[in-house]
């Protein structure tokens, strides 16, 4: 069964800019897969041109099998997506809008799946019944979210899912792509908020630059990043050399001592027999502090 997404040496150039260069990429049918980078960094390009809205200046892409130019209609129509500036037509409701687009659907939208969407994501009548320009910003988000998911596409591409939601519609986001996951959709997910996506996806790639940095899994990311580790004393010690063995970074103070662990932690703490530990805490790094890294040594 091919991927949901292949890409290779996908290119495209605006005159002399680099929107994206020899992108090289896949992911699996199942998982869902954040689209990372600064803004300018070609996440956006990259999506159109995957959706052949944009037609690259070398490379190719397919979506579940079908090559994105030469057999777009039939790639698109495995797709729901949900652009960072989504179109209003000014002139429809938010209930018009949804009826629009489900008539451009390829398979029927399942009304049952609809308004579960609807009611989840707070949708009422009244915020229905408005054009689509009267709308607020989140409401909108909302309304885009729905339009994206109500098709049950196979594959979901959304740019920018949660920009302008409250925190209980971020909560309500993350439970439905968790939920999407679970029935084997694949999601390719381009964020600026990196708790989100260190909560909900598989794995990563990080574009800077118009080129990709990395392509890593969040698993990995966790078990091969240093930890950082405190350990408070009740009474001045010195730390045990089997200890100095096992962590890097190591300082001391009469009642605190700090380092780094990179593995499982059992092996450090079982060197700690005998020693006065009041206190000891590990903080594991977060997503951003890794993005943070690899920009530090991509501009280094």
């Amino acid at each position: 069964m091919p991927a949901a997404i292949e890409t290779e040496d996908l290119t495209k150039h605006y005159g002399r800019t680099v929107g994206i260069d020899g992108l090289t990429l896949q992911v699996e049918r199942g998982e869902v897969f954040g689209f990372l980078g600064a803004n300018g960094a070609g996440k956006t390009t990259t999506i159109r041109l995957l959706l052949d809205l944009l037609r690259p200046t070398r490379g190719r892409s397919r979506l579940n099998g079908y090559d994105s130019r030469r057999e777009s209609l039939a790639a698109r129509a495995t797709v729901g997506y949900l652009p960072g500036a989504m179109p209003l037509f000014p002139e429809l409701t938010g209930a018009g809008y949804l009826r629009y687009l489900a008539s451009l659907e390829t398979r029927p939208v399942d009304p049952r799946w609809r308004d579960a969407l609807l009611r989840r994501f707070h949708l009422h009548d009244a915020d229905l019944s408005r054009r689509m320009t009267a709308l607020s910003h989140g409401t909108r988000r909302k309304v885009g979210i729905v339009q994206a998911l109500m098709g049950d596409a196979p594959l979901l591409v959304l740019d920018e899912p949660t920009s302008g939601l409250d925190p209980l519609m971020i909560e309500a986001f993350a439970e439905t792509i968790q939920e999407l996951r679970g029935r084997g959709r694949t999601v390719f997910l381009s964020s600026h908020v990196l708790a989100e996506v260190e909560k909900l996806c598989d794995r990563i790639a990080l574009v800077s630059g118009g080129r990709l940095v990395t392509v890593s899994a969040l698993g990995e990311i966790r078990r091969t990043l240093p930890r950082k580790a405190r350990i408070v004393l009740s009474a001045p010690a010195a730390p045990p050399q089997a200890l100095r063995d096992r962590v890097a970074d190591l300082r001391t103070s009469d009642r605190e001592w700090t380092f780094s662990i990179v593995g499982p932690a059992g092996p450090v703490i079982e060197t700690l027999t005998g020693v006065p530990v009041a206190d000891f805490d590990i903080k594991t790094p977060t997503l951003e502090e890794y993005i943070l890294g690899l920009y530090t040594r991509e501009r280094a």
